[in-house]
Formats: C-alpha cells, sequence, structure tokens
C-alpha cells in the first residue's frame, strides 16, 4: 500500500451547530504565544475565548483515512490498551497551560513518536461533552452500545472484553467479507446521566498485526504510522472516533447492508452522504479543533 502523503485539513470542520507498550513522555509547554497561539508539545493551542472556550486550534492527528464522498479528513483513531481483560481508551496525562493570558488544562503526550491530545477529538460538537473535560481519573474503559446482532448478547454499558471477540478471524454478518475482523461500538469516557456521549468503533482485525509489522500490502506503510499503531493498539484491536468529519453522523463498520452499493461493504460507510472511510487506511493529517468551553 503506497502512503500518500499527510493531507492538510486545516480549515474548521463544516457541521451542524496494560500491555507492555510504550507510554506517554510528558512534553514541554512553549513559552511564547501570539495573537492567542502557543506551541504546546507540538500542537498550536489557540487560547482564546471566540466561541466561549479555550484549547482550540491547529493540530495533527492519526485516523482512519477517508477515501470516498463528501467528508474531508479521516476519523481520528482513539489509542486503547488492554486492562484485565478489559478494552480501555488511553488518555494522555493533564497539565496546566498559559497562554494569551489565559491558563487552561490540556490533556497531551507523546505516544509511540506522535503527539497525542485531546484535542484530537475535538469536533462535531464533542468538545462540549463531559468525557473531553481534561480528567484523567474519568472512567476510561470501552462500553458496549448496542449495534450489531451479537452485541444483544451483552448489557448496554458493559465493558468490552477480549473474550467477547475471540472469533474475529471468521466472524461475519452477511455484509461484505467474512474472516475480516469483528466490530463492536462503544461509549468512552460517557459514564453517567444525561452525559453527551463519545462514541467509538472498536474492530478487532488480523491486519493490525500486518500493519505495525509492515509485511504484505502494509510493507509500504510509513515508519511513523507503524510506530504509532504499535503503541496505540493491542492483541489486534484499534479503535476511532465514530463521528463523520463531514457531518457528523455515526458511520459504521459492515453496518448497512446496502454499502455495497458504493463499493464500501468491507470499509467503514457513513449512509447520511456515502463518505466512505478505510480503516485498514490509517493517515495523518490537521484539522483546526475545535475551542472546549472555559473549565
Amino acid at each position: 500500500m503506497t502512503q500518500e502523503s499527510p493531507p492538510n485539513h486545516g480549515q474548521r470542520d463544516k457541521y451542524p451547530a496494560p500491555s507492555g507498550r510504550r507510554r506517554f513522555v510528558k512534553g514541554l509547554v512553549g513559552a511564547s504565544a501570539l495573537s492567542g497561539v502557543t506551541t504546546v508539545g507540538g500542537l498550536a493551542v489557540d487560547a482564546t475565548t471566540d466561541q466561549g472556550g479555550v484549547g482550540g486550534g491547529t493540530v495533527s492527528y492519526v485516523g482512519i483515512r477517508n477515501i470516498a464522498g463528501p467528508a474531508n479528513r479521516p476519523m481520528p483513531i482513539v489509542p486503547l490498551e488492554i486492562s484485565d481483560g478489559a478494552l480501555r481508551g488511553m488518555w494522555p496525562s493533564v497539565s496546566e497551560v498559559t497562554a494569551g493570558g489565559d491558563t487552561f488544562r490540556l490533556a497531551r503526550g507523546e505516544l509511540g513518536g506522535v503527539t497525542y491530545s485531546q484535542q484530537w477529538f475535538q469536533y462535531c460538537g464533542l468538545e462540549v461533552a463531559p468525557g473531553l473535560e481534561p480528567d484523567p481519573e474519568r472512567d476510561g474503559f470501552l462500553r458496549s452500545k448496542t449495534t450489531y446482532d451479537w452485541q444483544s448478547e451483552l448489557p448496554d454499558g458493559e465493558k468490552l472484553r477480549v473474550e467477547h471477540f475471540e472469533n474475529y478471524e471468521s466472524w461475519g454478518n452477511n455484509i461484505g467479507s467474512d474472516g475480516l475482523g469483528k466490530p463492536a461500538v462503544a461509549t468512552w469516557r460517557s459514564q453517567g446521566e444525561d452525559v453527551k456521549e463519545i462514541q467509538v468503533q472498536v474492530l478487532r482485525t488480523p491486519a493490525v498485526s500486518k500493519m505495525v509489522a509492515g509485511e504484505d500490502e502494509y510493507a509500504d506503510l510509513a515508519g511513523e504510522i507503524r510506530d504509532f499503531l504499535d503503541a496505540a493498539t493491542a492483541e489486534d484491536f484499534i479503535a476511532w472516533v465514530n463521528r463523520c468529519t463531514h457531518l457528523c453522523c455515526n458511520p459504521g463498520y459492515k453496518k448497512t447492508p446496502g454499502s455495497a452499493k458504493f463499493e464500501a461493504a468491507d470499509k467503514v460507510y457513513c449512509n447520511c452522504h456515502q463518505s466512505v472511510y478505510d480503516p485498514f487506511s490509517p493517515a495523518m493529517a490537521t484539522f483546526a479543533s475545535r475551542p472546549r468551553p472555559q473549565e
């Protein structure tokens, strides 16, 4: 698979109003601020209070590549780990940032050679979700949200566990090809009543190990992507925020029978406007993350 140059999506999005892996390396906070913007661990952080918030700005991230339709950039990957057999999304360390005269907290750190930040997920209204408050103590387990038939066997809110995906190398649901992986939909950092949820798509697929190792069709996968995946995946599990970067719908992997008409039966398909993403093609991209509410 030939890697393209990372797309630059600096414009704001259009939308309606423990394994033994490497861990985070605390970054340094830039000391200068110009017009409300400072550099924090490689991120351009906007501390101005436009739209009533702080902490927005241009950010680079790793996501699953958009390959068709109007979506203008990848959906961001959620790094995960396995804790006592359960899947848990990683959350960066939190530090105070001063920029443009404002002081606020920001969750960010180095993961697999990439600066991983909460800013990755500040789009499509998620910036106001309590789960994106820079709170390292919030429950980070990926909890089942019934979407696929097999998930009906689990109570909503139950932790997704490795054992739930034992048949991932043969699983199929009459959409696309069998044996590519077993999916689930989950919520992340969204415990509590009337909480705006952060929805995550989980996929356990043999392709993860191949991507990390650069095997077969992934021989040309960029080293920086492979290093990141090595740190951000576990036991063939990969996850990403399930929020289309076009108009904020919830797409799905092998969820819509009609996706075959758009050559997306084995891809992530958004049936709102036919955007298609490839979970087997991770990519670097940039976008302008939205400011979150002031604390």
